[in-house]
């Protein structure tokens, strides 16, 4: 009969996938950093306490894909989620998780994948929490290392640019939990009319 391996504690695989992310992803990376995979975790633990997920397997599984869920960046921009699920798929065995836990992982991490749409209580959390920043004080400082990373890449050239990508993001994105719709929502919104406000300044610098 075979013994059910009992998983690594979390602090463990915490500290050696932060310690991959440090040693793998590119300078230029200014949004998708450590900092923001570290402050995902911090929000998706807080979400799912407020949501009433109460399984410690579950509150492990979340925690787990949060850390993987960047981690595709080390190698790719594009499609780094499908990545991100190969790398977790390749070093979570030995951390004694089993097949169906992986593909659970796995799922959260693609439920991350834009745009949205998650289909379990676990998958709502970590999206909202991968987006929390929208609806918060600091949303200006993290938006602008993302305009920053995306700049180095030449997605973007120029700040009309960036500011009419993030009207059109806030204005389609939705947060799927009770939680961010009552702590977050709101200030998105605010965000949002900040963002409006900034553009018809630019407008009329333009002209």
């Amino acid at each position: 009969m075979k013994t059910r391996m009992v998983p690594t504690p979390f602090p463990q695989i915490q500290q050696h996938v932060i310690q991959k992310l440090q040693d793998g992803l590119a300078s230029h990376l200014t949004y998708h950093s450590v900092a923001h995979t570290l402050d995902v975790l911090d929000r998706a633990e807080a979400i799912a306490i407020a949501e009433k997920v109460k399984s410690p397997r579950e509150l492990l599984l979340l925690k787990v894909a949060v850390l993987y869920h960047d981690a595709g960046f080390i190698e790719t921009y594009q499609n780094h989620e499908k990545k991100s699920c190969e790398i977790a798929g390749q070093e979570l065995p030995a951390f004694g998780f089993n097949p169906q836990e992986i593909d659970t992982i796995c799922h959260l991490i693609m439920a991350t994948k834009l745009p949205q749409s998650p289909q379990t209580k676990l998958e709502q959390v970590i999206c909202d929490a991968d987006l929390d920043y929208l609806g918060r004080d600091d949303y200006s400082p993290i938006a602008h290392r993302l305009y920053q990373e995306l700049l180095a890449l030449d997605i973007l050239q120029t700040e009309e640019q960036w500011i009419q990508m993030q009207v059109n993001f806030l204005e389609k994105h939705r947060y799927f939990t009770r939680h961010c719709h009552q702590n977050r929502e709101a200030h998105k919104q605010a965000n949002l009319q900040n963002l409006k406000v900034k553009t018809g300044q630019l407008q009329k610098t333009g002209a």
